[in-house]
């Protein structure tokens, strides 16, 4: 295939087929009044499932709830004999916990479904002439969109334009080597435009002009045209759903669920026990049947799924607002475990806005050298005209990366008035960068020439190679290339060539080269990633340079960035592969920069971290990064500028490719991970004391103090504080301060758990003890209504308390979170009501407690945490 370079700067002029091309969709694509009707016509090129859950069904499996088939029991119960009132208080108290439940798992969905639309396979069409990035789902019949190598392919279509294009077409046809691809001929496209579909194709095979949706690009750049989307296309027509927000059981859901499961069994054992035993001493078995529900309400730990939920949802949403999207909500679980950080350096740690600093022209001597600003101005000295063309020669015609756009920029700037410039040279072969010569080269025929020129740029070694330079050339080359790199500057050599016919070589190193030349580029360090490289190491994060740069030049680029000093060890890709893993292994526990590293050595570093017990985040944008991002606890990939294959095999994704968006996300991930501890902890807690009073009273032949209207009432206090409260809760001061927490290590276990039952056993003494006093002194109307109080009073003790292991109670007041204080507004609310609504007080059987009475049970109710307080006194002490 063969172009002008005036044709392919403006890449919406190739040809589209379409079914009713005018010359409008010929000239630019669809417009977008068109691709809005298109879209109506023919919805959204999605696949079956991953839909969000209606309102209704999240009802339906609420009910379905042991928790609310328990107060279903008890409310009926009531009705059969004959107690209206108390029946229809409990299922209000249905309705209402229900409704909590609606509006908390409906903001959880609308988080999940959030996430997945930004989550969602992006694909780069051409509308009104102009390229534009859109969702997939968006895609419609007839668009042309921009593929290259790494991107998975939205919709079915057929190729207009390309350039060396092979495709992994495994997905449909189970055959895990790529095919190649080419343009599509003009009965191909004429039949493409017919309706009846009679001329669908099969996927597999070579040289074909279809690609599918779900397949991906390999290699090479195409332009091609949808012809079917959603379930027209072949992969809709076999069935396939992929799901871009995987669902899998974490470690923490594991460990969870065995907690609930032990705990429920827990609650029908002893829910058993209680019934037969009071009905057996009272012989009241009405009585000892709701007691026992009321004790299996109280034991049954129902919020916990409610948290694991809520929190790694919503957590999820706050890292897209730091500039990170979550494809696997587990990620958050790692992130604040993070030991290693292993980040590339362009654009990550570098702005990827890249200026021509320095041109060394010359040839092989090297002897002309240039320093270059953005103030320099007047016209560039002949002896680098040839560096600067050869350079744009070499480069993509219409560029994305941003290197390629310097040389280009550079051009304009100095070469517009001269005969550098070439609008009317065909490009006519072209040899693509490869892990095994880090060089590209294009070859152009001019207008009535026969001699072709061909144009080669790439890493300095690469390009020596393809010149055949002698041992003592490439020293003196090597030692310029040296110089310019320790200025931080990434350095790419020059060549040129020329070549007559059309039966080109196979690879390069067919072509005759002659060394031109050096250009330098500067790169600038990002001005927050010095403070975040430093928050990383305060967090006892070591951050890992990796890049394919010069040794010098990240040397120095790691430097400026506050990795390392400038003299500090650099391993290189050449050493990598000189070693064993035992011996990669060793290295890796001091190594910060990494340089001349190629994609899938990768792999390697991140095996010999995993291997040394690191929790290993790893940043990756290209094809061959895949197998690193996948094997990384946390796999980063690059929003801007990283392949589709890249974000499909990573955990999280940058939207901006900022290394200061990852620490965020750190932080973040350890404040979401601390406030979940939080949230489990005060569950256990607060239950402890709730299934103490449900049970102890009657086993000890006392008035029975909890029934189930009571625990109903409690549950829309701990719900909210539990979900939402605790979820609100700013960071830790200290949560950058300290080392990442052991992976290993159980959420909630050992010392967490054991502190939690002491918390529920303290508030449960201090709860027996106001029961016992006040039934010696007062009617058990009131007395159950003071207990109850000095409960409810102690229950909203433990939510302060438990907002921090370390920092005072009262400290904790002057910490921000309007939730929590809405969510103790309420709870204060709902027990003034309880006490003093006559409805609500005969419901409940209380008696209105005098104000005396209602200060010392809130005074008993606070007691009842101190002591824990005096805990987290003694773990200050040291420290202080």
């Amino acid at each position: 295939m063969t172009a002008t370079q005036a044709d392919l700067d403006e890449p919406s002029a190739v040809s589209p087929i379409e079914v009713s091309a005018d010359a409008a969709i010929l000239e630019s694509g669809l417009s977008t009044d068109q691709a809005a009707q298109r879209l109506t016509e023919d919805g959204p090129n999605a696949l079956p499932g991953g839909q969000r859950r209606s309102l209704l069904s999240i009802a339906v499996g609420t009910v379905r709830e042991p928790m609310f088939l328990l107060l279903l029991a008890a409310g009926s119960l009531y009705l059969a004999f004959g107690d209206l009132q108390e029946g229809l208080t409990l299922f209000g108290f249905v309705v209402v916990t229900v409704g909590l439940t609606l509006y908390q798992e409906g903001r959880t969905e609308r988080a999940i479904e959030a996430l997945r639309d930004l989550t969602s396979p992006r694909a780069l069409v051409i509308r009104d002439g102009q390229p534009q990035r859109i969702a997939g789902r968006d895609v419609v019949r007839g668009d042309l969109l921009k593929l290259s190598e790494g991107d998975r392919v939205p919709a079915d279509a057929l190729l207009v334009s390309a350039d060396g294009v092979r495709a992994d077409e495994s997905l449909l046809t189970g055959e895990a080597v790529p095919v190649g691809k080419r343009v599509a001929k003009a009965d191909e496209r004429a039949a493409s435009g017919n309706a009846s579909g009679a001329t669908r194709q099969v996927p597999g095979g070579d040289d074909l002009p279809w690609v599918y949706a779900g397949t991906l690009i390999v290699q090479g750049n195409a332009l091609a045209c949808v012809t079917a989307t959603g379930q027209r296309s072949e992969i809709g027509r076999i069935g396939t759903s992929l799901s871009t927000v995987e669902k899998e059981r974490s470690p923490l859901q594991k460990q969870t669920t065995r907690l609930v499961r032990n705990l429920a069994l827990l609650a029908l054992a002893l829910s058993l026990l209680l019934i037969l035993t009071h009905g057996l001493i009272e012989g009241d078995w009405l009585q000892a049947l709701l007691a026992g529900i009321a004790l299996a309400m109280a034991l049954l730990p129902e919020e916990y799924p409610v948290v694991l939920t809520v929190f790694p949802a919503l957590g999820a949403r706050r890292l897209s607002r730091e500039g990170v999207l979550t494809r696997r909500i587990n990620a958050i679980e790692t992130l604040g475990a993070t030991t290693v950080l292993c980040s590339d350096k362009t654009g990550t740690l570098t702005e990827n806005r890249m200026t021509v600093t320095n041109l060394v022209a010359g040839g092989v001597d090297l002897s002309e050298s240039l320093a270059l600003d953005a103030r320099t101005a007047g016209r560039l000295p002949e002896a680098f005209h040839a560096l600067v063309e050869h350079a744009i020669l070499a480069s993509v015609i219409d560029p994305f990366d941003p290197m390629e756009k310097a040389f280009h920029q550079l051009g304009q700037r100095f070469l517009t008035e001269t005969e550098h410039l070439h609008r009317n040279w065909r490009l006519v072969r072209t040899y693509a960068l490869s892990p095994a010569l880090r060089a590209m080269s294009h070859v152009w025929a001019a207008p009535g020439d026969g001699v072709q020129t061909v144009a080669a740029k790439g890493a300095p070694e690469a390009v020596m190679d393809l010149c055949h330079l002698d041992d003592a050339q490439r020293a003196h080359v090597g030692s310029v290339v040296e110089t310019l790199a320790a200025q931080g500057l990434r350095v790419l050599a020059v060549a040129s060539g020329s070549f007559e016919g059309q039966d080109w070589p196979t690879d390069e190193h067919g072509f005759d080269f002659e060394f031109i030349g050096l250009l330098g580029l500067a790169d600038p360090v990002r001005t927050e990633v010095p403070a975040a490289v430093a928050e990383c190491r305060a967090a006892g994060i070591r951050v890992v340079m990796i890049t394919g740069d010069y040794p010098a030049t990240a040397r120095a680029i790691a430097h400026q960035a506050g990795l390392a000093e400038r003299d500090g060890d650099v391993l290189t890709g050449d050493e990598i592969a000189g070693l064993d893993d035992g011996a990669l292994r060793e290295r890796m526990a001091t190594v910060s920069v990494c340089a001349r590293i190629a994609p899938e050595q990768k792999l390697r570093i991140v095996q010999a971290l995993k291997a040394r017990g690191d929790i290993v985040a790893m940043t990756g944008d290209g094809v061959n990064d895949a197998p690193a991002l996948r094997a990384a606890h946390v796999g980063v990939a690059m929003g801007k500028r990283g392949t589709d294959v890249a974000r499909e095999s990573a955990s999280l994704v940058l939207i901006d490719d900022n290394f200061a968006a990852i620490v965020a996300s750190v932080r973040l991930g350890r404040r979401i991970f601390d406030n979940l501890r939080k949230a489990m902890s005060y569950i256990l807690a607060v239950h402890v004391p709730i299934a103490g009073m449900a049970m102890l009273p009657v086993l000890l032949g006392w008035p029975a103090l909890l029934y189930p209207m009571h625990i109903a009432l409690l549950e829309l206090i701990i719900d909210p504080a539990c979900s939402v409260a605790f979820e609100n809760e700013p960071a830790e001061d200290d949560v950058m301060q300290r080392p990442p927490r052991d992976a290993t290590a159980p959420l909630f276990g050992g010392t967490t758990l054991l502190l939690a039952l002491v918390q529920g056993l303290g508030v449960l003494a201090v709860v027996m003890a106001a029961f016992a006093w006040a039934g010696a002194r007062i009617p058990e109307p009131e007395a159950r209504a003071f207990a109850f109080a000095t409960l409810v009073v102690g229950n909203l003790a433990l939510i302060l308390s438990n907002r921090s292991t370390t920092r005072s109670l009262w400290a904790t007041l002057r910490t921000p979170n309007r939730t929590l204080w809405g969510v103790l507004g309420l709870a204060s609310a709902l027990l003034l009501a309880s006490l003093y609504v006559p409805w609500a007080v005969a419901v409940l059987r209380f008696a209105p407690l005098p104000v005396h009475e209602l200060a010392a049970a809130c005074g008993l109710g606070l007691l009842s945490v101190l002591w824990f307080e005096g805990i987290k006194w003694a773990r200050r002490r040291p420290s202080l």
